[in-house]
């Protein structure tokens, strides 16, 4: 059972990996065009402090090294979108950005690593860091709801890259088993039914675009 566990950790990982680096096609978009468009930065900024917590947890928590790992990766990451993000964004929704950022992934992680660090210790630290990131792996996948309402908005999948929203269905999956196979509920909100609505409704309205396409 470990090393199927250690091995589905693994494919995991990749998996991860490929999720964080499936907007690449966008931000390279970004740079290019040197606009934001219609393109959202609320999800990278979620992810940016999702990845934060489990990379606390997995250095907190004895044996999970795999989870903090891949989060470490994604951290960097999200910065690094982020920081494209906030050079091309207009001044109105620069300011607006920026003021998530500081609020979320920087005052909100501070403070989350202050009370568990100075106030619990053992388990209770761990179960705390577990569930806030539980609680925000649900605001993370909650997200991208304003890139699913750009879609059904726009009658366009423009603006919600396909790679993304399957690798997050793919990632949600196996993170999924590899909580069962742990005995990590925390790790298992990763399964998260509305992974599967939003490849659905990129699977909708891609298939409506096509469609007028051809006609």
């Amino acid at each position: 059972m470990d090393n199927l566990s250690f091995y589905v950790g693994v494919i995991g990982n990749i998996i991860s990996v490929l999720v964080f680096l499936s907007p690449i096609q966008t931000f390279y978009r970004i740079a290019k065009n040197k606009s934001t468009e219609e393109f959202e930065c609320l999800p990278y900024i979620c992810t940016l402090l999702n990845s934060l917590l489990w990379t606390y947890y997995g250095i907190t928590k004895p044996g999970a090294y795999l989870v903090a790992t891949v989060n470490g990766f994604g951290v960097v990451v999200m910065i690094i979108y982020i920081i494209l993000f906030l050079t091309y964004a207009p001044r109105k929704l620069k300011c607006k950005t920026a003021k998530l950022v500081v609020g979320l992934d920087i005052i909100a992680f501070a403070a989350a690593v202050s009370v568990t660090y100075f106030a619990l210790d053992g388990d209770a630290r761990i179960y705390a860091i577990g569930f806030l990131g539980a609680g925000l792996n649900i605001v993370m996948y909650g997200s991208p709801l304003a890139a699913m309402r750009t879609v059904v908005t726009t009658q366009s999948v423009e603006y919600m890259p396909f790679f993304l929203s399957f690798f997050l269905f793919l990632n949600g999956g196996v993170w999924g088993f590899y909580a069962v196979l742990v005995r990590d509920p925390f790790l298992g909100i990763n399964a998260n039914p509305i992974l599967i609505v939003r490849l659905l409704i990129w699977y909708l309205f891609n298939l409506g675009t096509e469609s007028t396409d051809l006609n």
